[in-house]
């Protein structure tokens, strides 16, 4: 069973809303409290299948922001025992505020990659997501950019689109710049970048591949997974019908810069146990084939099989950087998009 409370985002003077039917939260023994920022229908699954192999009922909240700012005001009467989220920065965030705790998992460990989990158990990835380069069929050629790197050539002057330089996976991809190139070249790098953009960073990452259909551009920067979106959705399908995505590689590999969705056992939690077996199925082969194709995502636990539709995209390598040093570089990188002046 899955009770669910949808919300568009949570305030830092919220009312404390109720996980259940608004006249308390449950905490028996087999239920567990999700706040999550993911989306229904990506979860509903999951937690449908966690619940009939279990029998541990799943209470939810739905948000699109301020889960770290609510927690923080229930402080330890918070009922959540497991917090859903993507990117490194927000589970970052929710290490630095002290509302999650660390777990020590056998299961865990052994389902996950060390670079895709946190050193001391306080979060673990569960799916991955490249960043891409989306290239012009018309107007470039195959092959003819294969990196990140390569973004800051002049012969790409005036034909590159990307959104805001401060946004979370743009924040990320800067800060995986910084860990393989170090600061100096990483700045020369988003310099150059900023050279050759066609227009002031803006939009979504759906919208600089549209600037590409209108020929406002011919390279975008965007997650994977929005291509496939965009290949689902019958008014968008035009947009990504006339670019190539590109697997970039990074810092002299083979291999692509990827950010993650994640889990975390939250400080409160007064459902421990039924939240450790949560965590441990959301990592298991049957749960993350579900999760990665709802999304377009990639599973983070290896051999675990690829959906039919990112398989058609190609095979790449995820940099093996651990993401931890990825959310430690990140106020570096947020200090460097200010000081080249990106947005501006």
């Amino acid at each position: 069973m899955i009770r669910t409370l949808t919300g568009a985002m949570f305030g830092t003077a919220m009312a404390v809303a109720t996980l259940v039917t608004g006249t308390g939260v449950a905490s028996a023994a087999e239920e567990v409290n999700v706040y999550s920022l993911r989306q229904p229908f990506l979860i509903e699954p999951l937690l449908k299948a966690f619940a009939e192999q279990t029998g541990i009922k799943t209470n939810v909240v739905f948000a699109k922001e301020g889960v770290v700012e609510r927690m923080k005001a229930e402080g330890a009467n918070s009922p959540a025992d497991v917090i859903l989220t993507v990117d490194i920065g927000r589970l970052n965030d929710a290490v630095e505020a002290g509302v999650i705790q660390p777990v020590k998992s056998a299961t865990l460990e052994a389902n996950i990659p060390a670079n895709f989990r946190d050193p001391e158990g306080r979060w673990f990835a569960l799916t991955q997501r490249a960043r891409l380069i989306y290239a012009s069929k018309d107007r470039v050629k195959l092959g003819e950019i294969t990196s990140y790197e390569e973004l800051a050539d002049p012969k790409w002057k005036g034909r590159i689109c990307t959104r805001s330089g401060k946004h979370d996976y743009n924040v990320a991809l800067l800060a995986a710049m910084i860990a393989h190139h170090g600061e100096a070249k990483a700045e020369e790098w988003l310099n150059g970048v900023k050279a050759n953009l066609a227009r002031k960073p803006q939009g979504s990452d759906r919208g600089q591949v549209k600037a590409v259909m209108e020929g406002e551009c011919d390279l975008a920067i965007g997650n994977n997974y929005y291509y496939g979106a965009m290949l689902a959705d019958p008014e968008q399908k035009a947009w990504a019908n006339v670019v190539n995505p590109v697997f970039p590689t990074i810092g002299g590999t083979k291999a692509t810069h990827v950010n993650v969705s994640g889990v975390a056992m939250t400080a409160s939690a007064p459902n421990r146990a039924n939240a450790l077996k949560l965590m441990e199925f959301l990592s298991s082969d049957a749960a993350q084939e579900i999760y990665a194709s709802a999304d377009f995502e990639y599973p983070v636990k290896p051999g675990v099989k690829w959906s039919p539709v990112v398989e058609s995209w190609g095979r790449f390598t995820a940099d093996d950087l651990p993401l931890s040093a990825i959310a430690e570089l990140r106020s570096a990188a947020v200090k460097m998009v200010d000081r080249v002046g990106y947005d501006g």
